[in-house]
């Protein structure tokens, strides 16, 4: 059994101390910190640290591999930098590093606690279409009802689950914040909308409320937390102590559930709108070049690290239309990995190379995960890197031709494909476009590969 408190502490050590943390959290597979001082991280001590992977210090961030134990090892890193586990709020808003470090930084925070949820939705959702396609599952039956329940929840109450993960990112009140998040979805508010929906009109003291259906929506929760945790901060540094337990909430949900309601909720709900209109109309007038760009291009935003970035776009189109064009190529991707790594173990004549090359195709096939072998077989080598950008453009392109989609956001492999079922055309459309990936990626990754390469 892996000793994480042993690997936070090590890497903690070799990062420069607590004195040198200025923020810190995780993402799928990465342990994200900002440091105050680059020079004082020593890379290789950090990497010989068992359980780290490989280390990667870009976008203004000092980001560790891990995999997918990452949220183990942070929580005993918390604990080394922190001193205790006590607190509730991580507040890492006033961290080092440019305005673009930040965002990254803030979206990975917000999002990666919420992914098992998502994608553990998403297969369910998947699984009962698929059900109800092979007549196993009426949609008029009582078991419909409920599985629907469980797989959509997320996705409903995702303002909710936003508030809270936004809330410990920002430095404010999870709890008090997932209060402002319910009370965009409380039954009472929703009546407001009568049969007009979007964009029906009320008011708040005789200020006009353009009202707006919050469920589901992604963009409206995290500005209005963000913007409140200046006010919980405020409040919590001048109100007595002695108040604190009243006053706190009490204004906190007298000021942020209106203000949210009149001013930042609806900006936020036709900003998201907007921003999902412009990705998938663009995807709508030319899929193929798209594909090209995402399904190849992919693997260099993940060894960056800041894949990060799209991944909202990608949920918040799931949420609002319940289908994706970007997730798809994602997929192409991960496949075109998959396929060079086997391009390898079918030419390689070194155990140790075919060994890791197998491995690490079906831990992606399994889970998705790619950084260990794209950092520990790929990225070393510049044709093989290539090698699986050509194959994923090439599964990409057929992706973006044909229109395929995914109904959930998930991360690509074998165990996600159930996202695709939606109806035959885009399953089969799938099935080849993730198939051209491997194929390529296998061919491609066998010619580069020498019969006495070795794991570098």
């Amino acid at each position: 059994m892996a000793d994480y408190k042993k690997t936070a502490k090590g890497i903690l050590e070799h990062v420069g101390g607590v004195e040198n943390i200025a923020g810190m959290t995780h993402c799928a597979t990465r342990l994200r910190l900002n440091l105050k001082d680059d020079s004082k991280a020593d890379d290789a001590a950090v990497k010989a640290v068992e359980g780290v992977v490989n280390v990667i210090n870009t976008a203004g961030q000092y980001q560790i591999l891990i995999g997918i134990e990452v949220p183990h090892v942070y929580d005993e890193f918390e604990i080394l930098v922190k001193g205790s586990s006590e607190g509730d709020v991580v507040d890492t808003t006033n961290q080092g590093g440019s305005v673009l470090s930040k965002v990254f930084s803030a979206i990975s925070g917000i999002f990666s606690p919420l992914l098992p949820a998502l994608a553990g939705s998403g297969i369910l959702r998947g699984l009962l279409i698929l059900c109800v396609q092979l007549g196993v599952i009426s949609e008029s039956s009582g078991t419909y009802a409920i599985l629907f329940a469980a797989s959509m929840a997320v996705f409903y109450f995702l303002p909710v689950l936003l508030a809270f993960s936004s809330a410990r990112r920002f430095g404010a009140s999870p709890y008090i914040s997932a209060l402002i998040g319910g009370a965009l979805l409380h039954p009472s508010f929703l009546a407001l909308l009568g049969e007009t929906g979007n964009g029906a009109m009320s008011s708040f003291f005789g200020i006009p409320v353009v009202l707006m259906n919050y469920n589901s929506t992604v963009v409206p929760i995290i500005f209005a937390i963000w913007a409140y945790s200046y006010l919980y901060k405020w409040l919590d540094k001048n109100v007595p102590e002695t108040l604190k337990l009243v006053i706190i909430p009490l204004v906190s949900l007298l000021v942020m559930v209106p203000l949210t309601t009149i001013v930042i909720g609806p900006l936020g709900v036709y900003g998201g709108e907007l921003i999902a209109n412009g990705v998938n109309w663009l995807i709508e007038r030319s899929g193929m070049l798209t594909g090209v760009v995402i399904g190849g291009g992919w693997s260099v935003l993940v060894s960056f690290g800041i894949h990060w970035a799209v991944n909202p776009i990608m949920i918040n189109n799931i949420s609002q239309v319940g289908y994706d064009y970007i997730c798809p190529l994602t997929f192409a991707c991960n496949f075109a990995v998959i396929g060079t790594a086997l391009g390898v173990w079918f030419k390689s004549k070194n155990k140790e190379l075919k060994n890791f090359a197998l491995t690490g195709a079906i831990t992606i096939a399994l889970s998705a995960i790619i950084e260990p072998t794209l950092f520990g077989l790929l990225i070393k080598n510049k044709k093989l890197f290539l090698a699986q950008i050509i194959a994923g453009a090439v599964g990409g392109a057929y992706l973006g031709l044909t229109k395929v989609v995914t109904n959930a956001f998930v991360f690509g492999s074998v165990t996600t494909f159930p996202s695709f079922i939606i109806d035959n055309k885009n399953i089969v459309n799938g099935v080849i476009g993730l198939a051209l990936s491997v194929v390529v990626g296998a061919v491609l990754g066998y010619i580069f590969t020498n019969k006495d390469d070795k794991l570098a």
